[in-house]
This record gives C-alpha cells, structure tokens and sequence, in this order.
C-alpha cells in the first residue's frame, strides 16, 4: 500500500519544483548583483539588503510589465521610517532622487499604501520591528497587494504596461530598511487556443 502513495508524493513534489522555477530570485542573498545603485549606498548584511545612506533608489537591471513580486521588509529606525518600493516606472530624472509613480509606500502611518487606493487597511497590517510580507500582484492596468497574508487594496489605471522595479533610499528622514527574499514571477498573456 505504502509503495502506491509515492508516485503521488513524486507528482506533488514536481508540481511544487515546476511553480518554484516559474519565480526568479532578484536577491542572491549575498551581493547586489542585478541591481543598479542610484544616489545611495546599500551593502548586503546577513542575507538581506541594507539600505545604508542616501535619498536615491536601487534599481533592478531589467523592466517588468505584468508580475508576481514577494519579499520580506523591515524598518530599523524606532521613530519615523520612510522607504518604498516603486515599478512599473521610470528611473529618476535630473536632479529627482526618486520616480515620480508608482510607489508602495513603506513610510510611517501609510505601510502598504499606494496612491489612490485605501490606505487604512494597508497600515493596519504593519508589524512594528517585524519582517513584514509583501506580495503585490500587477497584471494589465491592475495592482494588488498582499500584506502579511491579507488583501490590503486593489488598484486600477496603472500604466504604462512596462518599467523598472526600484526600492527607495530616504535614510535621512525615514531611516535604514532591510530587504530580502525578494522573487519575481512575470506573467504571460494567454493565448487563445486552437
């Protein structure tokens, strides 16, 4: 009877190695490769991204239209703290240090929030001193986030259909953040079938 049971646990741990490969790491846990250093200064620190010094962003090498992006964030000031993460953008012009949309914000009292949707959910469920989750899902001109698990907002009319995946450096207001487990899923169209 035992014997019958492995080529379903065989089939399950497939299906699972088959849906990790669809998400690509953008963090190695160990250096910044793939990330391009903007007016900032950032060092990896125990496995995960510390962003040091600096108003500027790090920006990840290539452009991403629709996806899947998850990662783990922390706050190390105790006060105020103010980072975010931005995509589907363009990287900052001139004098900017930052693009102008569209930012998932990580600053005091609005974690989560984005402009244009609700933000009292989002906030509701930081966790102080924490890692905290994210896994925000956009696809066409749609935006959703996942924070710790809950559905915190929706939002619609994000354009244009592709740009850069960056996150914030605010060290001089907002303090030092930590990042890491930071994957990346992109997402195809369908096709029609025939």
């Amino acid at each position: 009877m035992k014997w019958l049971m492995y080529p379903v646990l065989l089939s399950v741990i497939l299906s699972g190695r088959v849906y990790a490969q669809d998400a690509v790491s953008l963090f190695d846990g160990k250096t910044l490769k793939g990330w391009k250093v903007m007016t900032c200064e950032a060092e990896v620190v125990d496995g995960a991204i510390l962003i040091k010094s600096g108003n500027g962003v790090l920006a990840a090498e290539k452009q991403y239209a629709d996806f899947v992006l998850e990662c783990d964030w922390k706050q190390l000031h105790t006060n105020m703290w103010d980072s975010g993460i931005y995509f589907r953008c363009a990287l900052p012009q001139g004098n900017a240090p930052w693009p102008n949309q569209y930012q998932v914000n990580l600053r005091k009292g609005e974690e989560g929030a984005i402009g244009g949707a609700d933000k009292t959910k989002a906030a509701s469920l930081f966790k102080k001193d924490e890692w905290n989750h994210f896994k925000l899902t956009v696809k066409g001109k749609t935006a959703e986030l996942e924070f710790n698990g809950e559905k915190a907002w929706s939002r619609e009319g994000i354009e244009p259909a592709k740009g850069h995946l960056c996150l914030q450096a605010e060290v001089p207001q907002g303090g030092q953040f930590l990042f890491k487990n930071i994957t990346i899923k992109e997402l195809e169209a369908k096709k029609d079938q025939k």
